[in-house]
């Protein structure tokens, strides 16, 4: 490959990168002075380089940086009550009351009852490859179950249980809290099976009170109250699109 000639054509790298949320144009002289900065495979180091937004290929520390600003990806709070679609047709709290954006589809589902990190893109391929079994991309889940959970219930979920649907475990497990009458667990696995932490944690004896999803791959569910979205963008959206493959 050969590396971009500076020239009076295209747009300056740091506007860019700084365009696509990687920080101040200050800060991205910095990322490319340092040789953290890939043009079309190409480490970039000079300052003049211009390229062409729409064509070139940027990653940073080795993660994609996206540059077609019609593409957006959000992380919302998804309210417990509220059904993980655009539109109900039993008439349901969904999507719609809290995203505008009808061109928005939601990355994986949260049922009803659940609540927690939801994505929403217009990134068809983004999309894709979030909901596709061969990335594995693992979720967070806080869960808090009847019952004083013992010791042992951790090792039988990392073994597996049998399911209706076929076998199930948990990527991890941590015991967060616990009293007579419930514990507070967080469970890490990459399944999206519908219900599958409910029904996991009901086939050790442990039904659940409530769920709340807190991480998909890199992106955290953070300080979002229910029903506010923020912007995944910059590096944590490089971060993502990584793990995908992007």
């Amino acid at each position: 490959m050969t590396a971009p000639d500076p020239s009076t054509e295209g747009v300056r790298l740091q506007k860019v990168l700084a365009g696509a949320g990687l920080g101040s144009r200050r800060a991205c002289e910095a990322l490319i002075a340092a040789g953290r900065v890939e043009v079309d495979g190409v480490v970039v180091r000079e300052q003049g380089v211009r390229v062409d937004p729409t064509r070139a290929v940027l990653h940073v520390d080795g993660k994609r940086v996206q540059l077609d600003p019609d593409k957006v990806t959000l992380a919302l709070h998804k309210p417990r009550g509220m059904v993980s679609s655009m539109h109900d047709e039993s008439g349901r709290p969904d999507l719609s009351q809290v995203v505008s954006d009808t061109r928005l589809f939601h990355v994986g589902r949260l049922d009803a009852d659940s609540e927690g990190l939801l994505l929403l893109t217009n990134d068809g391929e983004l999309a894709h490859r979030l909901m596709h079994p061969s990335h594995e991309v693992a979720k967070t889940y806080v869960v808090t179950v009847q019952g004083r959970v013992k010791p042992g219930v951790g090792a039988v979920l990392r073994r597996g249980v049998d399911l209706e649907d076929g076998p199930a475990a948990v990527d991890d497990y941590r015991l967060i809290d616990v009293t007579a009458q419930r514990s507070l667990v967080e469970v890490v696995l990459h399944e999206g099976r519908n219900r599958i932490v409910r029904r996991m944690f009901e086939a050790v004896g442990h039904p659940v009170i409530r769920l709340v999803r807190t991480q998909i791959g890199p992106v955290r569910l953070g300080e979002l109250r229910p029903g506010q979205t923020r912007a995944v963008q910059g590096s944590e959206l490089g971060a993502l699109m990584a793990a995908v493959g992007l």
